[in-house]
């Protein structure tokens, strides 16, 4: 079997959900599968790190695809002409978009509709691609394939997709995010925190990360708690911004809170195994891969109780109402409290951790791809 596969999101430290998923996968389908033959499509020089094996041949497809207009050019012009000429089997795309105008069997990864519930959170251009082709790559994949069961009935519901034609293969977690020694935490603590113990965020900075409501209850959890605890928040800033560098300078706390920004990955998985727990409260996911990421540092979770975090997180996190600060507030308060309860969660998610991993995850995709090429 020949499989072309959309790698525009392989960039070098630059790796974040979807670019981490299709590394995941694709590492792992190509060195499981060396009797097939993979084309991995970048749009822009690519680095050999990236070309797992020697049943890879990498190509470069113009132009590189980092706004609407380009996304059009890339998959419509670019990728439609570089299939036509290498005529794999299947195409498989991890980032939820395709080649309307190809013909070639197509498997897309469709990691959330989120544009669908915040549509005032997306940028006008981007919101406008969104609604008028996410609609019909749906229906133009020969098969599609989610994250959590959560998107897969949100799709079903929004779109109409038979869920037949759809399939389940969930994020596992990286094996660099595993617990960290006291060492370790005391020199992470110093570096990052001043020496004091610390909450985490992770992920990128804009509205459906609800960072406004978690620096707001942070505030309020200092206030009623008088504590020298920090709040250190990873993650590029997005859109939308503004609104919350304006809030942090307004607040109190506001010395206590750090913004790291992009953090080598060296030190990520340090910084979450020595925080007190993660706290991830975000409107609306498709997954939510730090709650995973926090389970396997063996740290509590703080999340949401909504979409796709509620099913990842099962019964291993305090669970809170994201737009309420308040419950935001009290479950830090409780984490904080409460070491009893913190080693209950991180038990539990020893056991709901074992629900997803990246060999199950691209044993699925291959499978997928295996099937649309038998028909």
């Amino acid at each position: 079997m020949k499989i072309a596969v959309n790698c525009r999101f392989l960039l070098k430290n630059k790796l974040e959900g979807i670019g981490w998923y299709t590394y995941e996968v694709v590492k792992r389908m190509v060195t499981q599968h060396p009797e097939d033959e993979f084309l991995f499509l970048f749009d822009r020089p690519f680095l050999p790190d990236f070309v797992f094996a020697s049943n890879i041949s990498p190509i470069v497809v113009h132009p590189p695809a980092r706004h609407p207009v380009l996304w059009w050019s890339w998959f419509e012009i670019g990728v439609t002409a570089a299939l036509k000429k290498h005529k794999p089997d299947v195409f498989l795309s991890p980032d939820g978009y395709l080649s309307l105008r190809s013909k070639i069997p197509a498997v897309m990864v469709t990691h959330d509709i989120a544009h669908v519930h915040y549509p005032k959170q997306v940028p006008w251009l981007v919101r406008s691609y969104y609604n008028h082709y996410v609609p019909k790559f749906l229906h133009r994949a020969n098969h599609v394939v989610t994250v959590s069961h959560f998107t897969k009935a949100d799709i079903k519901e929004q779109y109409g997709i038979d869920s037949d034609k759809m399939t389940v293969a969930p994020n596992g977690c990286r094996p660099n995010f595993q617990p960290v020694d006291s060492k370790t935490k005391n020199n992470i603590r110093q570096k990052y925190a001043d020496g004091h113990e610390f909450f985490f965020y992770l992920g990128a900075v804009h509205p459906r990360k609800n960072l406004e409501r978690l620096l707001t209850a942070f505030d309020q959890f200092k206030q009623q708690t008088a504590t020298s605890l920090k709040l250190l928040i990873a993650g590029r800033l997005a859109w939308q911004t503004k609104a919350v560098q304006t809030l942090w300078r307004s607040l109190p706390s506001r010395n206590d809170i750090t913004f790291l920004g992009y953090v080598p990955e060296e030190d990520l998985p340090k910084i979450m195994g020595s925080s007190l727990a993660l706290i991830y409260v975000s409107l609306f996911e498709g997954f939510g891969l730090p709650v995973l990421e926090a389970m396997h540092c063996e740290i509590p979770v703080v999340t949401s109780n909504n979409s796709a975090l509620q099913e990842i997180a099962g019964e291993a996190a305090l669970t809170v109402a994201p737009s309420q600060t308040e419950e935001i507030t009290h479950a830090m308060i409780r984490i904080y409290q409460d070491a009893p309860l913190r080693q209950e969660l991180v038990e539990k998610g020893k056991n709901q951790r074992k629900k997803y991993n990246w060999d199950n995850t691209a044993d699925i995709l291959y499978k997928v791809c295996r099937k649309i090429h038998s028909k």
